[in-house]
């Protein structure tokens, strides 16, 4: 037996109840934890908000932040040009010349004199 459509005046109510997703969590809408103000700066038309004739003036955190910034891109930097070199590439080519010293295949670039 085929499932029956339901009736129109159940369709009509189920749109005409107020969904649940709409309504607030909170009755208080106004009150926000957290709020300290509005800190929109509206748009004056100038770069950066610095007219033309006046010398911008450095934030605290500016000068901190451009020294740590570039320190520990050139401290990376060092690190990275003395870092040992673990490829097993260099590590094969060490061990193969060790052996082929130790068979009398290849002499040892330190005992031969010149």
């Amino acid at each position: 037996m085929p499932a029956r459509n339901p009736s129109i005046i159940l369709r009509s109510r189920c749109l005409l109840r107020n969904p649940q997703a709409s309504r607030p969590f909170s009755t208080r809408s106004e009150l926000r934890a957290a709020d300290h103000g509005d800190h929109y700066d509206p748009p004056s038309g100038w770069l950066f908000g610095v007219k033309p004739g006046q010398k911008y003036v450095k934030e605290g955190w500016e000068n901190v932040w451009y020294y740590g910034f570039i320190g520990s891109l050139v401290a990376a930097g060092v690190a990275y040009v003395f870092k040992p070199d673990t490829s097993i590439q260099t590590w094969a080519l060490e061990e193969a010349r060790r052996r082929l010293e130790a068979e009398g295949i290849l002499e040892d670039p330190d005992k031969v004199q010149k």
